[in-house]
C-alpha cells in the first residue's frame, strides 16, 4: 500500500469520529522517519481515544499493523506510528501547546476541514 493510500485511510478514520482541524503534513524530504503526519484533535479524552481506536481499526481492516501507539490511556496526545504515516491525535488543550504545525512549518500541508492555525 502506498503512503498516500495509508494517509487517506487514516484521515478518513479521524473524520469519521468527528476529529477537528484535521491536517496532513508532507514530511518527505524533511524527515527520514515518515512520509506524512496527520494532526487532529478531539474535545475530550473519550473522543481522543475513540479517534485513535478508529484509526487502529481502519488500518487493521486493510491488513496493516500499527507499529506503535503511545498515550492512549492518558488521551492527551496519542501518537500512532504506521511507518509511512504518523497520526497525532491531541486533546484540544494540548494541540495549541505543542503546535506541531508551527514546528514543521516548512512541510507542505493539506487541511481537511476548518483549520484555525
Amino acid at each position: 500500500m502506498s503512503s498516500e493510500e495509508l494517509l487517506n485511510i487514516a484521515v478518513e478514520a479521524t473524520e469519521n469520529k468527528k476529529a477537528e482541524d484535521v491536517i496532513s503534513l508532507n514530511m518527505q524530504g524533511i524527515s527520514d522517519m515518515t512520509d506524512y503526519f496527520v494532526v487532529c484533535h478531539g474535545n475530550n479524552e473519550r473522543q481522543v481515544q475513540s479517534i485513535a481506536r478508529a484509526v487502529k481499526e481502519a488500518v487493521h481492516e486493510q491488513g496493516i499493523d500499527v507499529k506503535r501507539m503511545e498515550g492512549y490511556n492518558d488521551a492527551r496526545w496519542v501518537l500512532i506510528d504506521l511507518a509511512n504515516v504518523v497520526v497525532h491525535i491531541f486533546h484540544k488543550d494540548e494541540r495549541n501547546y505543542y503546535n506541531i504545525e508551527k514546528l514543521y512549518q516548512d512541510a507542505p500541508y493539506e487541511s481537511y476541514g476548518q483549520v484555525a492555525y
